[in-house]
């Protein structure tokens, strides 16, 4: 059987920083999904915090057909139904719960659930979950927590999130159990706001270099 998320995989392999996005315009998707391209990345998360959410998947999927769009802050059936009705590749969320997992049926192996403790790691894959999110990464552990992580479960694959930044994200991705790390400092709401793709693409091709891509 395919694996769901393999194409999530192949473009983390080119380039394992995936910005998390916030969009308050739908105006805003095309010029953000090329600035991300032109900065050599592969992957986006637009977060489902505004009402403009949903919209700016489908708008990145149609200006960047080969950019792996996912929709974040995924939290119930509707999210669900209108992020895979939008076109997104993957789905992400904080947590897990028994609501948002009925909700997910056939389509739960799209999802990146986030989960802090191993007995939480373990759950979600008994329940299905091929990849996992180290949520809020910062004040979750960190690195030492995914250190502590791979050696009983080394079968578990993780792409942290919350709290990283430049600084750290190579440090993070340093580690075998990381696919990919998760961060907004790429793409901030100001930079967005303000129409500074050129500032996104040069902080993209910065991540990239100092994550040693």
């Amino acid at each position: 059987m395919t694996f769901p998320l393999s194409r999530l995989v192949e473009a983390a392999k080119a380039a394992p920083i995936v910005p998390v996005l916030v969009v308050e315009e739908v105006a805003h998707a095309a010029p953000l999904a090329k600035a991300l391209e032109d900065g050599g990345l592969t992957i986006a998360e637009v977060t489902l915090r505004t009402p403009a959410g949903l919209a700016v998947i489908e708008a990145m999927k149609t200006a960047a057909p080969g950019l792996q769009v996912g929709a974040g802050t995924v939290l119930n059936a509707a999210d669900v139904k209108g992020s895979l009705d939008a076109g997104a590749d993957f789905l992400v969320s904080p947590g897990m719960s028994p609501g948002l997992l009925s909700a997910l049926g056939d389509n739960r192996r799209l999802m990146i659930p986030g989960v802090v403790t191993p007995s939480e790691a373990m759950a979600r894959h008994e329940e299905g979950f091929d990849l996992l999110k180290l949520f809020p990464a910062s004040i979750a552990g960190g690195v030492p927590a995914l250190k502590a992580f791979a050696g009983p479960l080394p079968h578990l694959r993780f792409m942290p999130t919350g709290g990283i930044g430049a600084k750290d994200a190579g440090d993070y991705l340093a580690l075998p159990n990381v696919l990919a790390v998760g961060g907004s400092w790429i793409a901030t709401g100001e930079d967005v706001l303000h129409g500074n793709w050129a500032n996104i693409s040069v902080k993209a091709r910065d991540a990239l270099r100092l994550a040693k891509v």
